[in-house]
C-alpha cells in the first residue's frame, strides 16, 4: 500500500492498483501549492464531513478523473446538485465492499456542515480492510471511548489520527486513542495548516516513542509504503 501526504486531512492510497483519496483539501491550503491537483489519481474520494477544509477540491478533482465520491447521504446530496455524478452515500455503521477492500464508517465527534452553509449531516471516519493492510482514518473528531470498539473489531496495522488539537484532539489524546484502537503505528493529521494548529513536531514524536508508539509525521508531498505488502 502506497500512501502519499497532501497536506491537513488530505492523504492517497493506492490499494490493489486503485487510487484512493481522503479528504482532498488542496488548492486552499497554502502549505500545499507544491501539489499540482491536475496530476492527482483519484478512482475513489471519500469525503469525512462537509467543512471546507476537508471537502475542498472533491468536485473539481471527481469530474475530471470520474471518481467514485462516497460520502454521508447529506454531502452525497450535496454534490450531486453541483453536477458529481459517480457517487456513493453510506452513513455511520455501515459496511461497503468495493474492488479495493471493504470500508466501515466510523463515528467521529465533530460538527459538519457544507461551504454555503447547508446541513453536511454526520462527521464521520473509515475504517479500510484490504489484503495489503487494514487502517483506521478517523477524521476530525474528539477522542472517544467508543474508539475502543474498533480495537475490538479488527486489527489495524497503522491510523491515521487528528493531532493539531484545538478543533480536534492534540498529541495527549491521540496517544490515548492509539491505546483504544490497539495500534501502536500512527500517522498524523489536521496539524499546521493554520496558526491555532500548529504543532510542536520534536515534542510530540518524543510523547508518542515515550509511551510505546510510533507517530508518523509525512512532508506535503511525501510517500511511503505501509505496511509492507502480504503475500
Amino acid at each position: 500500500m502506497i500512501i502519499t501526504f497532501y497536506g491537513h486531512a488530505c492523504f492517497g492510497f493506492e490499494i490493489n492498483k486503485k487510487h484512493i483519496l481522503i479528504d482532498p483539501f488542496i488548492s486552499g491550503n497554502p502549505l500545499a501549492s507544491s501539489i499540482n491537483i491536475n496530476n492527482i489519481k483519484a478512482d475513489y474520494i471519500f469525503v469525512s464531513h462537509g467543512h471546507a477544509d476537508h471537502l475542498g477540491d472533491t468536485i473539481k478533482i471527481a469530474k475530471k478523473n470520474n471518481s467514485v465520491v462516497v460520502s454521508n447521504f447529506e454531502i452525497i446530496n450535496w454534490l450531486e446538485k453541483k453536477g458529481v455524478q459517480n457517487t456513493h452515500s453510506m452513513n455511520v455503521g455501515g459496511n461497503k465492499k468495493f474492488d479495493f477492500g471493504k470500508v466501515k464508517f466510523f463515528k467521529a465527534v465533530h460538527s459538519s456542515s457544507m461551504p454555503d452553509g447547508s446541513p453536511g449531516g454526520n462527521p464521520c471516519g473509515f475504517i479500510f480492510e484490504t489484503c495489503e493492510g487494514n487502517f483506521y482514518f478517523a477524521g476530525d473528531t474528539a477522542l472517544t471511548y467508543d474508539m475502543k470498539l474498533i480495537g475490538e473489531y479488527k486489527k489495524m496495522d497503522f491510523a491515521i489520527l487528528p493531532i493539531g488539537d484545538n478543533y480536534t484532539m492534540g498529541i495527549d489524546n491521540a496517544i490515548i486513542a492509539s491505546g483504544f484502537i490497539n495500534c501502536s503505528k500512527i500517522i498524523g493529521m489536521h496539524f499546521d495548516t493554520f496558526p491555532v494548529i500548529k504543532i510542536n513536531k520534536n515534542e510530540a514524536v518524543l510523547k508518542f516513542k515515550k509511551s510505546g508508539k510510533e507517530l508518523i509525521l509525512l512532508n506535503i508531498g511525501e510517500s511511503i509504503e505501509l505496511p509492507n505488502k502480504k503475500a
